[in-house]
Formats: structure tokens, C-alpha cells, sequence
């Protein structure tokens, strides 16, 4: 099964949510999770902190990455795995492909106009919402 990964990044003060902009198919021009493939040999966590450094320059000493779900397509032979975390610091941002840009966490997430994933990035903030009001209790 070929395994993915989407990293959901808060700011310090849960205000904001990173993003990338696609610049190629699928999705192309819309808005997107930092993530990509996971290599076979390795953990799904350093995976993803792997991904989170080459696209955006932020780094295990910046943020704690949560697994919190996976999501599996079985027609398409794909888990995608999904991590969060909220930075300790500001970062000095470094695009590798993918224009990054911070995005209001109360945002429509589930416009498909504007995000990528049928409704999926939605799904995921919907859930991590509710997960983070469950902690600060």
C-alpha cells in the first residue's frame, strides 16, 4: 500500500494554519497541507518531520508532531497519514516547490474552490478543532 502524509501546522497561538499552494496537478493552484510520501523503509513520524523541513524550513526543535489519523483509500491502495503540531517559535519560512502561506484557522476548509482534497483538509481541521478544545479542557 503506498503511504502519504499530510502535516497540519498551527502558530504559536492556534490563529493560523500553514498552507501550500500547488503549482502542479493534481490540485494545481490550490491550497494545500505540507506533506508527501512516505519511503517504505521508514517511520511514518521522522517521515514526516522529513517533509516538514524540505518544504518549509521548520525542524524537530520547532514543533512536536502528533500522528492523530489516517485515512485510507482502499480502491486507490493509499493510507494517508496525518500529523499535527503548534510551533514554539517563529520560523523563518524556506519554500522548496510550493509557495507557502498562513491561512485563518476559521477559514472554510471544505471549499473546494479554494483547498485541495475533496473536502478532506476540512475534514481534518473539523476534527483536529475538535481535538484541541477537547485538550484544553
Amino acid at each position: 500500500m503506498k503511504r502519504m502524509n499530510v502535516i497540519v501546522v498551527y502558530d504559536q497561538n492556534l490563529e493560523k494554519i500553514l498552507m501550500c499552494k500547488r503549482t502542479k496537478p493534481p490540485y494545481m493552484g490550490l491550497f494545500n497541507l505540507v506533506g508527501g510520501k512516505i519511503e517504505k523503509e521508514n517511520d511514518g513520524l521522522n517521515e514526516a518531520y522529513r517533509e516538514l523541513e524540505e518544504e518549509t524550513n521548520i525542524t524537530k526543535e520547532d514543533i512536536v508532531l502528533t500522528h492523530f489519523m489516517n485515512l485510507t483509500y482502499i480502491t486507490w491502495n493509499m493510507e494517508l497519514e496525518v500529523y499535527y503540531g503548534i510551533l514554539n517559535k517563529e520560523v523563518n519560512l524556506i519554500e522548496e516547490v510550493n509557495k507557502l502561506e498562513w491561512v485563518n484557522n476559521n477559514d472554510n476548509f471544505f471549499d473546494m474552490t479554494k483547498y485541495a482534497g475533496e473536502g478532506n483538509i476540512g475534514h481534518i481541521i473539523e476534527e483536529l478543532k475538535f481535538e484541541l478544545k477537547k485538550k484544553s479542557n
